[in-house]
C-alpha cells in the first residue's frame, strides 16, 4: 500500500503544470528511499520549536511557551537546564531557536518589546555569562522567524519574520523579514552584501535553514494563502514578498526552486541528510523529503507519515546520522495525542 500511494501521490504531483505555479523539477534526481519508522526518544513536552547537539551527542531543545531549556540525551533522559526569564511566549513567539558552538549556545527568542538573539556559556548543566548580541528585531503576534544555524562557514544564521508588515521585507534598513548572517560575537560577518546583518531578504517567515554538501544554503518559508516555498539562498537576494508569493515574472526577485499549496505544507523547520531536505509541516501534518541534484535543484517531494503525528515543527540531523522530529500539537493549533509533544528519531533511509 505505502508504495501504490507514493507512486499515486507522485503522478498527481507530476501532472500540476507550471502554469498552476508548481515548481516541477527542474532536472533528474533518483527516486528518494523512504524513512524508516520514528520511535519516541521524549514525550510530554510542549511545543519544541529548536533543536541543537552538544559535541558529546546530546541534543538542547527549546519549548516556545514554556521558555524552558532542556537537554535530552539519545536514550530520552530530559533535563531542564533553565527557564529563559526574559523570553515572553505570545502568540508565535517565545522561546525559538537555539545553535551551539563549542561550548557557546545562541538563542532566539521574544522579549518584551522585541526579538533578540543571545550568547551563554554552557558549564556543566548551567548557562552562565549571557550577552546580549542582537536586539530591536521586530516582533509580533504572528511572524517571528527564530530559526539559527551555524553555517559550514563557522558563521551564525538568523531568520526573521515581517511580524504581518509585509513591507518591512523589502526594507534592507530593517531586521524584520531577513535571513541574517554574523560572527559568534553578534557582528555582521565578513562578506556580507551590504556590510550589515543582512544576508538576504525579500522573506515572508523563514523558519527552516539548511545546507548541503556543497555549502548550499536553503531556506523554508510561509507563504500566506496559496504558496509556501523551499528556497536556495543568495548573498544578496531579494526573495519577492510581498510583492510575490509563490513564483513571479519580475526578474527583480528569486523564485523558489518548490511551491507547495498552503494545505499541504506550512513548512518549519528543516534538514539534510543522505541527499534530500527534510521538512516539517505544521498545517500539512506531515514530512516532507526533497531529493536534491547535484546543482541544487529540487526533485518531486514525496510525503510521510501524513496525520499520523499531527502538526510537525522541528527537525534536525543528529550526529550519528538520524533524524529528530518534534510535534507541534500543543501551540494551540493542533489536537494534542497521548503523549504530546513528542520528539522522534528516525533513520533517514
Amino acid at each position: 500500500m505505502r508504495k501504490l500511494w507514493t507512486i499515486m501521490l507522485l503522478a498527481v504531483l507530476t501532472a500540476c503544470s507550471a502554469g498552476d505555479g508548481e515548481v516541477l523539477p527542474t532536472a533528474a534526481v533518483s527516486a528518494a528511499a523512504a524513512p524508516g519508522e520514528p520511535k519516541d526518544v521524549a514525550t510530554g513536552l510542549s511545543v519544541p520549536w529548536g533543536i541543537a547537539y552538544l559535541p558529546g551527542g546530546d541534543a538542547l531543545v527549546t519549548e516556545r511557551d514554556t521558555a524552558r531549556l532542556l537537554r535530552v540525551t539519545p536514550a530520552g533522559r530530559v533535563t531542564e537546564l533553565a527557564t529563559v526569564r526574559e523570553a515572553r511566549p505570545d502568540g508565535e513567539g517565545g522561546l525559538m531557536g537555539v545553535a551551539v558552538k563549542d561550548d557557546q549556545v545562541f538563542l532566539y527568542y521574544t522579549a518584551e518589546t522585541d526579538n533578540r538573539i543571545v550568547r551563554y556559556r554552557l558549564a556543566g548543566d548551567a548557562l552562565t555569562d549571557e550577552h546580549l548580541l542582537v536586539r530591536d528585531i521586530p516582533k509580533a503576534g504572528i511572524h517571528n522567524g527564530g530559526r539559527l544555524a551555524f553555517g559550514p562557514d563557522g558563521h551564525l544564521y538568523a531568520t526573521t519574520g515581517e511580524v504581518g508588515d509585509g513591507d518591512l521585507a523589502q526594507q534592507r534598513d530593517s531586521l524584520g523579514g531577513k535571513i541574517l548572517r554574523m560572527t559568534v560575537d553578534g557582528a555582521p560577518a565578513p562578506g556580507n552584501p551590504f556590510g550589515t546583518l543582512v544576508y538576504s531578504y525579500g522573506h515572508r517567515n523563514v523558519q527552516g535553514l539548511a545546507w548541503d554538501p556543497s555549502g548550499r544554503l536553503y531556506a523554508s518559508e510561509f507563504g500566506a494563502n496559496t504558496w509556501d516555498e523551499v528556497n536556495l539562498i543568495r548573498p544578496g537576494g531579494n526573495y519577492g514578498w510581498p510583492e510575490v508569493e509563490g513564483r513571479g515574472s519580475d526578474q527583480r526577485y528569486i523564485n523558489p526552486i518548490l511551491t507547495w499549496p498552503t494545505s499541504d505544507a506550512s513548512p518549519s523547520g528543516m534538514a539534510y541528510a543522505n541527499g534530500s531536505l527534510w521538512v516539517g509541516a505544521l498545517r500539512g501534518a506531515r514530512l516532507w523529503q526533497i531529493p536534491l541534484s547535484q546543482d541544487g535543484s529540487a526533485g518531486t517531494p514525496t510525503a510521510h507519515f501524513t496525520d499520523r503525528y499531527g502538526r510537525l515543527r522541528a527537525v534536525a540531523s543528529a550526529p550519528d546520522g538520524t533524524l529528530w522530529i518534534g510535534t507541534s500539537n500543543k501551540d494551540g493549533r493542533g489536537s494534542p495525542n497521548p503523549g504530546d509533544d513528542r520528539l522522534m528519531t528516525l533513520p533517514p533511509t
